[in-house]
């Protein structure tokens, strides 16, 4: 079973990997020219694959330019390191690259380049442009604009997204810790997990937090979470350290290997569960819960209990059940100022008082996402 999983692997015609920033920099900040060129001497024996690579560092590549002592905990500081660092980081990817003859396209996004549906249509073809073209994508967060409402919040989750916009086969994810354990790898008997089939494997792990380096944002939780989006989305992933780049693209036994668990959806939707931010709720009676999440239907407003936040037309917001459990995600169709005299009420009986536009969803199925709770 290992080693057909593995060749499934090896046999990936196009492949996300996912670099953090503690295989890429020094504990200080600034980056580690010899990590950077390992990593492309590894990525570069696979040169007949078509490779993304999103690549944390910006904000670590740019602390001792600026003289900072370690990362900023208020965003403005963080946008400015990430505008100092990535131009830095992308020279060096140019330059390491450059030995093999490659060019490298650099792509900044933001969840809004995921939730808009024309962004995310331009950011696919910008991709399979620079494959056409034979230069090689290196994809980061545009943190030097991003926002908190609109942050992905770690480049983990950012490469299990952008493994679904480019259509991916296999997303590997490189750490300073060669896989997942099953409790602190330097604890005495911990043990390394081969692979992982579903999700109720890992029940009882305890996951760390994040690397050695302090220069990044993630850990082994974020990493767990990103295989899930992607695995979830039918995309096998293989979780290993940095070092280990080329066994994992080769389809050796190394690292972690988690087995796809289910098929592709649309992207917008997948954006919908794992990168918006809800700007309100709407609490559904249990007859709505149902209807949602078992039948799959719109949501209605006679299936509406109550109201919850500010928000517009196109807003995404959560759907909740009695107990204030979210159940699903939609974008509305209405602001929230209008929707409290809607709420119990049957469209028929809306349009007949309010006119023919009141006929309608306030959620749409196409425009709906049941959560995995």
């Amino acid at each position: 079973m290992a080693g057909a999983s593995r060749e499934a692997a090896a046999g990936a015609r196009r492949v996300v990997v996912k670099v953090g920033s503690s295989s890429l920099t020094t504990a200080a900040g600034g980056l580690d020219a010899d990590r950077v060129d390992a990593l492309v001497d590894a990525l570069a024996k696979h040169g007949e694959r078509e490779i993304v690579l999103v690549s944390s560092g910006a904000i670590a590549a740019g602390l001792a330019p600026l003289g900072l002592g370690g990362r900023p905990r208020d965003l403005a500081r963080q946008q400015a390191a990430a505008s100092v660092g990535q131009g830095l980081l992308l020279a060096r990817y140019t330059a390491s690259y450059a030995r093999y003859g490659r060019r490298v396209g650099q792509v900044l996004l933001t969840t809004d380049d995921m939730s808009r549906r024309t962004h995310y249509r331009n950011a696919q073809r910008t991709l399979e442009q620079l494959f056409a073209m034979g230069a090689v994508p290196v994809v980061n967060e545009n943190d030097t604009v991003a926002t908190e409402e609109i942050r992905f919040g770690d480049n983990d989750r950012l490469a299990a997204l952008v493994a679904h916009l480019a259509r991916a086969d296999l997303l590997v994810l490189l750490s300073d810790v060669d896989g997942l354990y099953n409790g602190p790898p330097a604890a005495p008997g911990a043990a390394r997990i081969a692979e992982v089939r579903d999700r109720a494997e890992l029940a009882g792990v305890r996951l760390g937090p994040a690397g050695r380096a302090g220069v990044g944002t993630g850990g082994m939780v974020t990493k767990v979470e990103a295989a899930r989006i992607a695995t979830g989305e039918g995309v096998p992933v293989v979780l290993t350290s940095a070092v280990h780049a080329d066994a994992a693209l080769a389809g050796k036994i190394t690292g972690t290997y988690f087995h796809p668990t289910g098929r592709r959806a649309r992207g917008r939707l997948l954006w919908l569960a794992h990168a918006s931010t809800p700007q309100g709720a709407l609490v559904l009676d249990d007859g709505a819960v149902r209807a949602v999440t078992e039948r799959r239907t719109s949501l209605l407003p006679a299936g509406i209990r109550a109201v919850e936040g500010r928000f517009t037309a196109g807003d995404p917001v959560e759907l909740r059940d009695g107990t204030g459990r979210a159940v699903a995600r939609g974008l509305v169709a209405f602001d929230a100022e209008e929707l409290p005299r809607l709420l119990g009420r049957s469209t028929r009986e809306l349009a007949k008082e309010l006119g023919p536009a009141y006929e309608r969803e306030v959620v749409h199925r196409d425009d709906l996402v049941v959560l995995d709770t």
